[in-house]
């Protein structure tokens, strides 16, 4: 998954690369380029720290950048500021990324997991 990541970041840096500054007045190139430079740092984050709220914090975070970076390929679209094609290509990698992240998140422990007092994703086991 990390890797798909990753390879989600090149595609979008091929993308951004090929929208004319100008053009964009948006700022979609900074945009996009934010949401995939976020995704392989938090799956490492994820995979580090092993406890089920971090895990799932990460999740979280990950699921609404690339999410949002889908979306703007939309957007990309609609302005014509991009060739559909290149944009199928990232949309595909997305939904590839999607069916890992999904799996991934199954994987998730949630006896693995602590109380940090805010609430969020904690399990009846955590300590």
């Amino acid at each position: 998954m990390y890797l798909k990541a990753l390879d989600i970041l090149r595609v979008t840096e091929a993308i951004v690369e090929s929208i004319d500054e100008e053009d964009d007045q948006l700022d979609m190139r900074q945009a996009m380029m934010s949401n995939a430079m976020i995704l392989a740092p938090k799956i490492a984050g994820a995979e580090g720290g092993d406890l089920y709220m971090l895990r799932m914090e990460n999740a979280v975070v990950i699921k609404m950048n690339a999410r949002e970076l889908q979306a703007q390929t939309s957007l990309l679209r609609m302005q014509g500021l991009s060739d559909s094609e290149y944009l199928q290509v990232l949309r595909d990698e997305i939904d590839e990324f999607k069916g890992m992240f999904r799996e991934w998140v199954e994987g998730f422990d949630p006896d693995n997991n602590i109380n940090d007092g805010w609430g969020i994703f904690e399990t009846p086991g955590g300590e």
